[in-house]
């Protein structure tokens, strides 16, 4: 499976995601869920549900891999939206699925009240000691202020990482973070990944929409024996630096 490339602009992607956006409407309706507040979140899972049904004729999550079994594709964990985890554990156990598009209205106020209050948290950056550079980038999980102090350092030559994207073509055509090396899209995985050449003991930050896809992907690189892999925890919604369109 080679990288699928699809026009966001094209008559047929904007019909799909009038469809989708239809049917979530639909899902919320049935559940008793709302919308995240943050509209981008809701955006990048809408897109991403009507790609995957342009692309395998089903509304597969668009945070989970889609695989091919005996020539057909299918989901990790067969996640079909709305998906058997997301009703029977995601939401009444933590307010909200996985891909965060679905809350319970409780969530949704509590998530509202949090980015309030995140504005003034976060008035950045300052510069970081090479001894901070070095606690940072061996994170495990980020968060966007994280990020953008190392790649200020890495322009300063302190740092030394490589920042993958594993979303798709068409997310990373619509904007990626500034600084952002190499896109490995999840839908061609483990073909895209071997056409980096990073080394096991690289330094590599992973981030995608939310965070989830991203997580997915850094645990499969661990299996498979890399040692220092970053998350960017809330994906690119969250991400308070420059991004490139």
């Amino acid at each position: 499976m080679s990288m699928i490339k699809i026009d966001m602009n094209s008559p047929e992607f904007q019909a799909e995601l009038e469809k989708t956006i239809k049917f979530t409407d639909k899902v919320n309706k049935q559940f008793g869920w709302v919308y995240n507040p943050q509209e981008e979140v809701n955006e990048g899972v809408q897109m991403g549900l009507a790609r995957n049904k342009m692309m395998y004729g089903k509304r597969f999550c668009p945070c989970f891999m889609v695989v091919e079994e005996n020539g057909k594709p299918k989901s990790v964990d067969d996640r079909i939206c709305p998906c058997k985890p997301a009703i029977e554990k995601e939401i009444p156990e933590g307010g909200v699925c996985h891909c965060g598009i679905f809350c319970t209205p409780e969530f949704a106020e509590k998530k509202r009240v949090e980015l309030g209050m995140e504005e003034v948290v976060h008035n950045h950056s300052r510069g970081l000691t090479k001894e901070e550079c070095e606690i940072l980038v061996n994170k495990d999980e980020l968060d966007g202020d994280e990020l953008v102090s190392l790649l200020e350092a890495r322009e300063l030559g302190m740092v030394k990482f490589t920042l993958v994207d594993v979303r798709e073509y068409m997310e990373w055509q619509m904007g990626h973070i500034k600084g952002a090396d190499k896109l490995v899209p999840t839908s061609s995985f483990f073909q895209t990944w071997e056409e980096t050449k990073l080394g096991k003991d690289d330094n590599i930050i992973v981030y995608c929409h939310v965070g989830s896809r991203s997580a997915h992907v850094a645990r499969i690189l661990q299996d498979n024996g890399y040692t220092k892999i970053g998350n960017l925890t809330n994906g690119i919604v969250a991400y308070p630096g420059e991004i490139e369109r």
